[in-house]
């Protein structure tokens, strides 16, 4: 096999992202309807604040002007899926905000519970995101010690490696 990178005409990368993200809704809608995840799951999702398409309140945008993790656990409400987006009610210190994040703006979803993740990408610009502070949704601390490995196992990542 050559180390040849070839320009495919196909755009590959991005149909199996598409499809890693319907992933997402899928899961989502299992949960749809519902304030509670069943047993001990929990996703965190983290997603691009300036996305076309993401809707969240100007504080948050302000303290994570790039890159944002959410929590589904405990406190989340009126969790909508649509075909290229979901919605969902949580609680920033103590202050109730709904949240309409695209599938398209999404950058991880992990399920520490079963030690499942997915990682997309949403540029080719090559950037690492800026460090960000994690979201105060009002989630319990006791997410630490849950028993999952961090040795990434589960955790597919979709990359062709384009040369330029």
């Amino acid at each position: 096999m050559s180390d040849d990178v070839r320009d495919s005409l196909i755009p590959y990368d991005e149909i199996v992202q598409d499809a890693l993200r319907a992933v997402v809704g899928r899961v989502l809608s299992q949960i749809e309807g519902s304030d509670r995840l069943p047993g001990e799951h929990h996703f965190y999702i983290t997603f691009k604040t300036q996305a076309p398409g993401v809707s969240i309140p100007a504080h948050l945008i302000a303290k994570f002007p790039d890159e944002m993790t959410i929590v589904l656990q405990n406190r989340f409400w009126d969790l909508t899926v649509a075909d290229d987006h979901f919605s969902v009610g949580l609680s920033f210190n103590q202050t109730p905000s709904t949240l309409v994040i695209p599938y398209a703006a999404i950058t991880a979803f992990v399920d520490p519970s079963v030690d499942f993740g997915l990682q997309f990408q949403v540029s080719d610009d090559g950037d690492a995101p800026e460090p960000h502070d994690e979201a105060d949704n009002d989630r319990p601390d006791a997410i630490a010690g849950n028993g999952a490995d961090d040795d990434g196992s589960n955790v597919v990542t979709v990359d062709f490696g384009k040369k330029r």
